[in-house]
């Protein structure tokens, strides 16, 4: 069944995506696909003990198969000058689909996680409005919600490719700060619409209720467009690391201005200037000039598989697989390639892809044992198309670390060992 030939679609091995079909019955790169029989193949069917006696007992709450891997959230030291600040990054390496577990969810603090109990919290809706209104947690969760899919990403994420170094890098130290759910919640425009909104209201002042009393200001045409105040996560209770019991989430943009812990919501005439939107979160370029308010995520994609520090045992064929995703739209398409970019091939996506949602790619990929340059290039639903470094250096400089989309660069060497270089 082995094919007599492979249908090359770009350099440096890369084949047609249709390959993927076959390559159950004729893929030997990683590991082989299958074990033929022989006349001893009874022995493969010998009952194990496992399969003998009964298993253990359902429990309260699931947990992973000690045979799966020991892959989690890889977080930062913690900071003396900066108690509860941080990050935990996703292992974006070793998973596959598109929707995040909620224990591998990437998370994002300035001032730690507070435990709120819901029965003390309430959400203020004041300012230009026609009638200030609070809701309680128990309010909220009488209210009609919506379910959304959608990728959440830090600003900072893939920031420290701007400033080269992380030859050791992977792709969870690298980029991890970007993940995707099902959010479900009550559209804020509902809410608005109840305490009505002023005409001269021009901006949503949203303040969460972690000791960093983090705010960050939202246009009104986005709050009365398609953002939610998230009570569940993946079907489950959002949780306290992402902002329990509510949190803001605007889709496809820069995930600071999602506030977690929700309290407040003040309608004003112009941006409340929080430290978050002035000190942090501006794009400073090389005439120390600043972006300011530069809210949607770019196009963007990711090889996980190969990526940094993984290593290919052996020449054959393998699946390269990665992740893609843009604020601006859904993704139409991710091209690949082995030589560094001189040569592309499209890839498959593995379903239709949602707006401001992660998207699957796949393509077969023939590895000679040569040395090899694997990059990953998307395009969004609007016609983005994802830059290389340089584009991205020439454009914004290394003063600022925020919003970087550029393409990242997986070398392969000789012996097949994967590591983060720059073309």
């Amino acid at each position: 069944m082995k094919p007599t030939h492979w249908e090359k679609a770009a350099g440096n091995g890369l084949l047609n995506r249709r390959h993927l079909l076959r390559m159950g019955l004729a893929g030997l790169g990683a590991a082989g696909a299958s074990t033929a029989l022989g006349q001893d193949a009874g022995a493969l069917f010998e009952i194990p003990d496992w399969s003998r006696m009964p298993g253990a007992n359902a429990s309260a709450y699931g947990g992973r198969s000690p045979f799966a891997g020991e892959f989690q959230r890889m977080a930062g030291t913690p900071n003396p000058i900066y108690p509860g600040g941080g990050a935990s990054r996703s292992p974006l390496q070793f998973l596959q689909g598109t929707i995040t577990p909620n224990g591998l969810h990437f998370e994002r603090h300035h001032a730690g996680i507070p435990a709120i109990d819901p029965a003390g919290h309430t959400l203020v809706i004041n300012g230009l409005v026609r009638q200030p209104l609070a809701f309680s947690y128990e309010n909220l969760l009488k209210y009609q919600m919506v379910s959304r899919i959608h990728f959440l990403e830090c600003s900072g994420n893939s920031g420290s490719l701007l400033r080269g170094g992380n030859a050791d890098g992977t792709a969870q130290s690298l980029h991890g700060l970007v993940s995707c759910a099902e959010w479900t919640g009550v559209p804020l425009s509902a809410l608005l619409d109840e305490a009505g909104v002023l005409p001269g209201a021009r901006w949503v002042a949203a303040v969460g209720a972690d000791a960093a009393s983090m705010g960050r200001s939202v246009p009104i045409e986005k709050a009365l467009d398609d953002v939610l105040v998230a009570l569940y996560q993946n079907g489950e209770p959002i949780r306290p690391g992402q902002g329990y019991p509510m949190r803001l989430f605007c889709p496809g943009w820069e995930g600071n201005i999602s506030v977690k812990w929700l309290t407040q919501l003040k309608l004003m005439a112009a941006p409340a200037q929080f430290r978050d939107e002035t000190s942090k979160y501006t794009d400073t370029l090389p005439d120390r000039s600043s972006l300011q308010f530069t809210f949607p995520m770019g196009v963007k994609s990711l090889i996980t598989s190969p990526s940094g520090q993984m290593n290919l045992p052996r020449p054959g064929v393998y699946p390269v697989t990665g992740i893609a995703w843009s604020g601006h739209g859904a993704i139409r398409r991710v091209e690949v390639s082995a030589d560094g970019g001189r040569t592309w091939a499209e890839a498959m996506l593995q379903a239709e892809p949602l707006p401001k949602a992660l998207a699957r790619f796949t393509i077969p990929w023939q590895w000679s044992g040569g040395e090899a340059v694997l990059q990953s290039r998307a395009t969004d639903s609007a016609g983005n198309v994802q830059p290389p470094r340089g584009e991205v250096l020439a454009a914004r400089g290394t003063i600022s670390f925020y919003h970087n989309n550029c393409i990242q660069s997986w070398g392969v060497d000789g012996g097949g060992a994967v590591s983060n270089v720059y073309v």
